[in-house]
């Protein structure tokens, strides 16, 4: 029968788990206290970062249906909980990283789909959420602008060519019709 202290961690830890977008898993072997609390702040206000013993994070994952992590339980452990954008916490990990190579990205799970470290250091390499919504508004507004340019060159452009058209047609008639011969 399972402690019930074990048990409370195991139903916070998987609660964690489905609450959160994105779980990033991380060694943690080497950092001091005051590196890890400089790593909790990098990580912005939408993670949460705790250590934690792999054995009741391996069953608290499988409890929230995360099977892909089980091979990253190994060594000190700690999961950063991402609630908020991604980008932003893949971004506080790899930067503290390089900073301390002491941290080592395992890998991840981002909306239930696993990540490696690899792919946390790509995502970690977009843009924020806010930056790529702004660069997609003003895709959209130039191109509602080039169509509105191309709806108004095509009356004006029928405009031109009628008036060059009566313009020629008073200079000596060119552009009118040719008298119809009689055919025999």
């Amino acid at each position: 029968m399972a402690r019930p202290d074990k048990a409370g961690s195991v139903a916070e830890l998987t609660d964690k788990f489905r609450s959160s977008n994105a779980a990033v898993l991380t060694e943690y072997r080497g950092l001091t206290v005051a590196q890890l609390k400089t790593l909790r702040r990098s990580l912005g206000e939408n993670a949460q970062y705790a250590v934690v013993k792999n054995t009741l994070t391996k069953i608290a994952a499988n409890e929230a249906g995360i099977t892909a992590l089980d091979d990253l339980f190994a060594g000190p452990t700690a999961v950063a909980f991402v609630t908020g954008d991604p980008v932003e916490s893949a971004k506080g990990l790899r930067d503290f990283a390089k900073e301390n190579p002491n941290l080592i990205i395992k890998g991840g799970v981002l909306d239930g789909k696993p990540l490696s470290a690899d792919e946390i250091k790509k995502l970690a390499d977009l843009e924020s959420r806010e930056v790529l919504l702004a660069k997609l508004a003003g895709a959209m507004k130039a191109k509602q602008g080039q169509a509105a340019a191309v709806f108004q060159a095509l009356p004006s452009k029928l405009v031109r060519t009628v008036e060059a058209l009566r313009a020629k047609a008073e200079q000596g008639g060119a552009g009118t019709p040719a008298p119809a011969e009689d055919a025999e």
